[in-house]
């Protein structure tokens, strides 16, 4: 379920290919664009945002498949979000931009092709993965996705991540299940009118894996990255994030790092998130953006 912490306004920007990107804007100041991760919506940083409205205009777009957001082209590609993100940059003049997860995957590649972006804050994108690994995994998800078993698709997607904590390994697939068919009942139950449930964004997962997939081998391209960029990464994060974060603190040696000690993958999220809230701090994570962008 999506907080709403703070008054906004929605707006969208209409990208290359036709397709509308719906956005939530609060705050004044310098422009800041604050880019979701997988299983997450417009509504997920809200908190964050909150605490950066007093010196930042910032920017809460829904990526494809989401919320105000128009649906993924057929033959998805990473382009399409670039150019969703290009067209939003160009409509709000903002020059700093934040990503978190896959968002941050698609800032890195923005940040190549779009000379707008003067600042990015990367937070643990997903690099150091072994997609072939993988491969079985996603084949399940998209099949029980494609029959409707949403929690059993939504488990298949967090092992296929490498996200949850080691019990989750130990834990039999069946309790999993039934426990994750309860918490989706519970966030539908919480929903409100135009809020973005779990069980909506879960098939979005599929994207965010191809996303992923497709970044292989770009590492070494990310040295041509001209603006000042921040990498930033919770002490208790998987080893594999710590790993993609080591990655490109060597192909960018001037970018700054910032480590969040007690804090994992979801830390800038919403504390009351359904999903990763236990483990949100979004002040913390504000306090550092805002002395990276200010």
């Amino acid at each position: 379920m999506n907080a709403t912490i703070a008054p906004y306004t929605t707006s969208s920007v209409t990208s290359h290919d036709g397709t509308a990107i719906g956005y939530r804007q609060l705050g004044s100041g310098p422009g800041l664009v604050v880019l979701h991760g997988a299983m997450e919506s417009s509504g997920s940083h809200q908190a964050l945002a909150d605490a950066l409205a007093d010196t930042f205009t910032v920017y809460l777009p829904d990526r494809r498949g989401r919320g105000m957001s128009g649906p993924y082209p057929e033959h998805y590609g990473i382009w399409s979000d670039v150019e969703d993100m290009a067209a939003l940059l160009t409509k709000t003049g903002a020059r700093f931009v934040f990503g978190v997860s896959s968002g941050a995957i698609i800032w890195l590649h923005a940040a190549l092709a779009l000379g707008a972006i003067q600042r990015a804050a990367i937070f643990e994108p997903p690099l150091m993965t072994d997609a072939t690994a993988s491969s079985p995994l996603l084949r399940r998800f998209d099949d029980e996705i494609a029959h409707g078993n949403v929690a059993a698709a939504l488990v298949t997607g967090m092992k296929a991540a490498r996200l949850g904590p080691p019990i989750f390994d130990l834990i039999p697939r069946w309790l999993l299940e039934r426990l994750t068919q309860q918490m989706l009942k519970s966030d539908d139950k919480r929903a409100k009118p135009g809020d973005v449930t779990v069980r909506m964004l879960a098939p979005t997962l599929h994207y965010d894996f191809a996303l992923v997939s497709e970044s292989q081998g770009a590492l070494e391209s990310f040295k041509a990255i001209r603006a000042d960029v921040l990498l930033l990464g919770g002490g208790k994060s998987p080893a594999f994030l710590r790993a993609g974060l080591d990655a490109l603190e060597r192909v960018l040696p001037s970018a700054q790092r910032v480590e969040f000690p007690g804090l994992a993958h979801s830390a800038s999220g919403n504390p009351d998130d359904p999903l990763t809230g236990r483990g949100a701090d979004p002040q913390r994570v504000a306090l550092e953006l805002r002395r990276f962008f200010a």
